[in-house]
């Protein structure tokens, strides 16, 4: 019986470790940490053989095949000794795809892919389509492969899960940007993450589609430099597109071979130019999988947006709080701030990721009133904009946090939640700051 050692006891680990076992492999599942009371009862009911808080490397090393977690980063000294007694170690959705033969439309981006994702998932469903939405977002794709048999599946893909594919390949692909991020995984050089967001081509053919944005010169770049196999599928807000997604009078005009439609833009779902192209992308997939024009149109209007991401919370005395918590990068807030339209009250900061904030300066100028730190070390976004606006405050937790934006903000302010910054300094992850932040704005 084949060996399958998994590496990580968290969503995607448990759901490769059901899969595996339903595939005939003998299966452990070694976690270095603690691993969930949830995930453990659903190991023990289908009596999978696990560890927590140690790798016992006789374990592991027997492997015929390791499924390694994607916050597992490739430099642990367990990880190579893996690789060098050459054993394949492979991401959750390449072991995943090669037990389906459902359609894959795999997304991935710095930012938009989970609306996006959620998006074309919300289109294909009103269409009636057998559809799994799974990945990076909500259920484990392995265990959803385990469990049912859909006809397609739209995954939200990061670029460590595209870091351990051989053979996955995407239909349909969408690349919503690329902007520095996650750089200290990638020994601190932006040419490394941008190849490893391009892996989601590398099995693609000339039957198979890439949507992107022409609008991102990184990409634009890339693909310039580096010519791909399957048909390109621009879109754009800035210019006119031949086949692809383009504004025409504010209009979306897709067009593909001879199949044009127009969408009024005027009563999108989603708020924000940067949710305009998310709603191209999501379209433009829709149109290629033969989604009729009249389900597009009406998914688009009727679609409710991710939560912590530009999610409006209360009105409060005339002013709006929303929670952007998502917000874990410069350029998530740079689009945050960008579709502000009133003064804004902004909760900024947390773990930084080599963030350079100067490009949020013009946006910080013209937008925000007072900026609320949040995070145990807040000492650079106070050296980049101390000077630049009028008020400053300091909190290290979300309650006061929002007492102090509370008093602030006045009648027709926005209090925006926009960290630029991981959250694990003071919180579990981006979802318990985005609750805490909704709890605490109930309690004013």
């Amino acid at each position: 019986m084949a060996r399958l050692v998994v590496l990580g006891g968290g969503e995607s680990g448990v759901g490769t470790a059901i899969l595996g076992q339903k595939k005939g492999y003998e299966v452990f599942v070694s976690d270095k940490g603690k691993i969930k009371e949830k995930y453990k009862k659903v190991l023990k009911h289908f009596g999978i053989n696990w560890e927590e808080q140690q790798h016992s490397e006789e374990k592991i090393l027997n492997a015929d095949v390791v499924m390694k977690s994607p916050g597992i980063p490739d430099t642990i000294a367990l990880v190579k000794k893996v690789v060098e007694k050459e054993i394949p170690v492979v991401s959750e959705i390449e072991f995943a795809s090669t037990y389906t033969d459902a359609t894959i439309i795999g997304i991935t981006g710095s930012n938009g892919k989970t609306t996006t994702t959620m998006l074309t998932n919300h289109i294909l469903k009103a269409a009636g389509i057998n559809v799994g939405m799974a990945g990076n977002i909500g259920d484990s794709y392995a265990k959803m492969v385990a469990e049912n048999d859909f006809d397609f599946y739209v995954l939200e893909i990061s670029s460590f899960q595209l870091d351990g594919i051989a053979a996955f390949k995407p239909h349909i692909a969408i690349i919503t940007n690329i902007t520095p991020d996650h750089l200290d995984r990638y020994n601190d050089t932006f040419e490394n993450y941008i190849a490893s967001k391009f892996l989601i081509t590398k099995n693609q053919d000339s039957n198979d589609y890439l949507i992107y944005d022409a609008d991102d010169k990184v990409v634009v770049k890339w693909l310039h430099e580096h010519p791909i196999k399957p048909k390109l599928l621009p879109f754009s807000i800035e210019k006119e597109i031949e086949e692809g997604a383009c504004l025409m009078n504010n209009k979306i005009r897709i067009k593909i071979q001879d199949n044009i439609m127009m969408m009024t833009t005027e009563k999108l779902a989603l708020e924000g130019k940067h949710n305009l192209k998310n709603t191209m992308a999501a379209s433009t997939a829709a149109t290629l999988v033969g989604i009729r024009k009249k389900i597009i149109r009406e998914s688009i209007q009727n679609f409710q947006g991710a939560a912590h991401r530009l999610e409006k919370v209360l009105k409060i005395h005339h002013v709006q709080y929303i929670n952007d918590s998502k917000a874990t990068n410069v350029n998530a807030t740079y689009y945050a701030l960008d579709s502000m339209s009133t003064p804004t009250v902004w909760i900024v900061g947390g773990v930084d990721k080599g963030n350079e904030y100067m490009e949020l300066m013009p946006l910080v100028r013209e937008k925000v009133k007072a900026i609320i730190c949040l995070g145990e070390d807040n000492s650079k976004i106070i050296d980049v904009f101390g000077n630049v606006v009028d008020l400053m405050v300091e909190t290290f937790a979300m309650e006061e946090a929002v007492k102090v934006a509370y008093k602030i903000a006045e009648r027709g302010d926005t209090v925006l939640l926009s960290p630029a910054c991981a959250s694990f300094d003071l919180f579990d992850n981006y979802e318990d700051r985005g609750n805490q932040f909704k709890e605490a704005i109930k309690v004013l």
